[in-house]
């Protein structure tokens, strides 16, 4: 398993990026999954459907499968902050790759997107684990990355270097 974390401020091009990075790897015959971070409460649920109902009655975790999808909803009795790890932990093992969207705190080999006029702080001058900046504006990095520039727009290079690239994203 490889995996590979997409970190960038709100609006940069997270889900996008991911969205159209999916299909191509699917295309090099790689299975892939996704972790994704929400930073406020969600819910995937309908009020009044029996998963909904379960959860309702106090349910600890309500797993709801078909012939085609499954999905698992659990409650935290508190606060919980989960991690990357844990959640990569409760994902299928034998994925080729999977990507994460947020947790950009934790100690995974990561993407940097950093999208033209940015002003707020790169994360890439101190974080050693930004393995690449993806941008749309490489002239614009200051300082200039030591890392790999890869144009943010030209997701099927992207595709191809992380082929290329993949044991910078073995998960230990």
């Amino acid at each position: 398993m490889k995996v590979v974390g997409v970190a960038g401020y709100s609006g940069a091009g997270k889900t996008t990026l991911i969205e159209r990075l999916i299909p191509l790897l699917k295309a090099r015959g790689e299975s892939v999954s996704v972790v994704k971070h929400a930073h406020h409460g969600f819910d995937i649920d309908t009020p009044g459907k029996d998963s909904w109902r379960h959860r309702e009655a106090g349910a600890h975790e309500v797993v709801i499968a078909s012939d085609r999808r499954l999905a698992l909803l659990r409650e935290y009795p508190a606060e919980h902050a989960p991690t990357a790890r844990g959640l990569i932990a409760e994902l299928r093992q034998d994925v080729d790759w999977v990507l994460v969207e947020g947790f950009k705190h934790e100690d995974l080999p990561r993407l940097e997107v950093r999208r033209a006029g940015e002003q707020r702080p790169a994360r890439y001058p101190e974080d050693l684990q930004v393995r690449a900046v993806l941008t749309d504006a490489p002239a614009a990095l200051q300082p200039a990355p030591l890392c790999p520039v890869l144009d943010l727009n030209d997701v099927p290079a992207l595709a191809r270097w992380l082929a290329d690239n993949a044991a910078l994203f073995a998960y230990r």
